[in-house]
């Protein structure tokens, strides 16, 4: 466990440097197809169409949907929060899945297999597909010629950079509007605002307490006797 909890210091240690962006770089690009994913497939989820996904070299990076969802406007609300949310979700599982060997290499297999899919099915831009296609042959590498051991670090690895990236992405969670690909939007917490209530900055906190709670929760049962 408390190897863990070293790597997420170190790692929120490093990107108060500029230097430390570029040493994590494939992590945060990991943590853009979460949060764009978390859009895409909550609107699926929802009854909407995940029409496609769009990865910047810069680390950002936007998911495109269409069509009436379910529950209108906390539809809505629930597609903006699926993005910041997504990856504290899919590390809290990783954690958990460490638990056994097994389970550790079969997450990484349906990771490995996500990411090449939605490589065919959703990346719409050139530097998307080369990332994604590099981080899905990895991880599949990795689930079938790397021992045991290895495979439980890497998916617990994997977890802690996936939910710590909300952290990162404070910046953005705290602002009302963003530009994104040269254009001004309006932000994941400033649409889940405009849907329900009370203000952006409100949403924002929450996030990251949910975030926190998730990292803490599924470290607990990992290591739970």
């Amino acid at each position: 466990m408390s190897w863990l909890i070293g790597a997420a210091a170190v790692t929120l240690v490093l990107w108060q440097f500029s230097w430390g962006d570029y040493i994590l770089y494939p992590f945060s690009i990991l943590a853009t197809w979460f949060h764009e994913m978390g859009h895409g497939l909550t609107a699926l989820l929802l009854g909407g169409d995940f029409r496609k996904l769009v990865m910047l070299p810069n680390g950002s990076g936007f998911a495109v949907h269409s069509g009436s969802l379910f529950l209108g406007r906390i539809g809505l609300a629930l597609v903006a929060a699926g993005g910041p949310l997504g990856p504290a979700f899919a590390g809290g599982l990783f954690i958990i899945s460490s638990r056994r060997y097994k389970n550790a290499q079969i997450c990484l297999m349906i990771l490995s297999g996500l990411l090449l899919f939605s490589v065919l099915i959703w990346v719409r831009s050139l530097f998307g597909i080369v990332a994604i296609s590099l981080w899905g042959a990895g991880l599949l590498f990795t689930a079938l010629k790397t021992p045991h051991w290895f495979q439980g670090w890497a998916i617990q690895f994997l977890g802690v950079q996936a939910i710590i990236s909300t952290y990162h992405q404070r910046g953005y969670l705290f602002m009302n509007k963003a530009v994104i690909g040269g254009r001004m939007i309006i932000s994941d917490t400033g649409q889940i605002a405009q849907q329900l209530f009370l203000p952006h900055w409100f949403w924002a906190c929450l996030i990251i307490l949910i975030s926190v709670g998730i990292l803490v929760q599924s470290i607990r049962i990992a290591y739970r006797d």
